[in-house]
């Protein structure tokens, strides 16, 4: 596809290939290349393979297993100034996840990252406009909280923990720290490719009426609830349909 391509834009089809690729982004936001690909000049490029629903097909199990997922430390994000990103994830060289991550024993907490992004980060700028990056988690070494939308002072941060006693934060983890979730289950390869493809969505606000409000927003399903989904399609593939379930909310 690439070489077809080469044979319309001539020398310059890298550069032509970006230029269409960012203004799909931002026209169409990231979740959505990332699920329908880019076309140019009737040549149509997917941004990812998602993982096969069964394994009859070997070529798109061989394209699936091809995924780049990648991840950089200190991201410098603005030309205007030295400032950096604790943490970025990729995916095939598209950013999709930022994190700034604050260490107790250091006198820092999750509420200065949290800040950080509030009051020092730029909604308007390339990594953190709106749709871009699909979700900014701000974490220690015991707590995690997560927003899809930078807004400055008004950001609202959620809850991202899985829970102690019945109530908020995180259970001791005899392994590591509290918040070690994060790299090992949900930002693991596999479980932020089916996150994109399957939990997160990209959709017009409503009012509480159920009319659109004109904006869009990102959902991001948070631990408990992404932890209630899979363990219910675990559960049913194991012992089949018919059975009943309670989830408590």
């Amino acid at each position: 596809t690439w070489e077809k391509l080469k044979l319309q834009h001539g020398e310059q089809v890298k550069e032509r290939f970006l230029k269409r690729l960012s203004g799909e982004i931002r026209k169409r936001g990231t979740l959505d290349v990332l699920r329908k690909g880019v076309i140019d000049l009737g040549c149509k490029f997917h941004l990812a393979y998602f993982k096969p629903e069964t394994t009859l097909n070997e070529e798109h199990r061989r394209l699936h297993a091809a995924n780049l997922l990648g991840v950089m430390r200190q991201v410098r994000y603005s030309e205007k100034n030295d400032k950096s990103l604790d943490l970025m994830l990729f995916v095939n060289g598209l950013p999709v996840v930022t994190a700034e991550l604050k260490n107790r024993f250091k006198g820092q907490s999750v509420a200065d990252a949290v800040a950080q992004y509030r009051l020092d980060r730029d909604p308007r700028g390339p990594l953190f406009a709106f749709r871009r990056c699909l979700a900014h988690f701000a974490a220690d070494t015991d707590l995690a909280y997560m927003t899809t939308r930078l807004e400055g002072g008004k950001t609202h941060f959620l809850p991202f923990n899985k829970g102690l006693d019945n109530g908020a934060g995180n259970p001791p983890n005899p392994d590591g720290f509290r918040t070690a979730y994060l790299w090992e289950e949900v930002w693991q390869r596999d479980s932020l490719l089916e996150i994109l493809n399957h939990f997160v969505v990209d959709r017009d606000k409503l009012d509480e009426k159920g009319k659109k409000t004109g904006e869009r927003e990102i959902i991001l399903p948070r631990y408990h609830q992404l932890d209630a989904v899979r363990r219910l399609v675990a559960d049913a593939k194991g012992h089949g349909t018919g059975k009943s379930y309670l989830v408590e909310h």
